[in-house]
């Protein structure tokens, strides 16, 4: 398997990103967006190196982070697929009819319709020596809507299907008697 295409298995949502400098919003489309710690209450965001954002983090100390509804399939194109020091994505994204909101405890603008928005302040930047920074935010605010999240795979977008069951109690009994079966001693 090439470099190329042993990325496409995997499957996520679709995180976004705002920042704000003194001269400009701007948001970016960030697919590897995880909650890595209930305490503290952490956000991690791998963003690429050259993404206008990481500037603008460094500088600012926070960002908003979201995850995209169903219904933002045309925003996350746009916040990815454009670089925020050749385009103005919030601007084109207003005139599409899209709706941003003032952060409560940050200065960004947030975005509205999300599955998830979420206000954090920059609590660690930790580099591997790849092409991406792991930004850690410590989340001071949560807005949570009914949307349904998008999921992001192969470069194609994609919602909940049909749910898979877990094992039911008859099938965990024994599951569980296997495993007390091979337990290490």
């Amino acid at each position: 398997m090439n470099k190329e295409d042993m990325w496409k298995p995997f499957i996520t949502n679709v995180g976004l990103i705002t920042c704000r400098d003194e001269k400009k919003d701007n948001v970016m489309a960030a697919a590897w967006t995880y909650h890595i710690s209930y305490e503290p209450n952490l956000i991690a965001v791998l963003i690429d190196e050259e993404a206008t954002t990481v500037k603008m983090i460094e500088k600012s100390r926070e960002f908003g982070v979201h995850i995209a509804s169903i219904k933002q399939n045309i925003l996350s194109s746009i916040s990815g697929g454009n670089h925020g020091e050749n385009v103005d994505k919030i601007a084109v994204l207003k005139e599409l009819g899209y709706e941003f909101y003032e952060a409560e405890k940050i200065k960004a603008l947030m975005i509205k319709g999300c599955a998830l928005a979420v206000e954090c302040r920059l609590k660690d930047i930790i580099t591997f020596g790849g092409d991406h920074k792991l930004f850690i935010g410590e989340i001071l605010k949560v807005r949570e809507d009914e949307a349904e999240p998008l999921i992001y795979c192969e470069s194609k977008y994609f919602k909940f299907g049909e749910k898979i069951e877990k094992p039911n109690e008859k099938e965990m009994k024994k599951i569980k008697g296997i495993i007390e079966k091979h337990k290490k001693k």
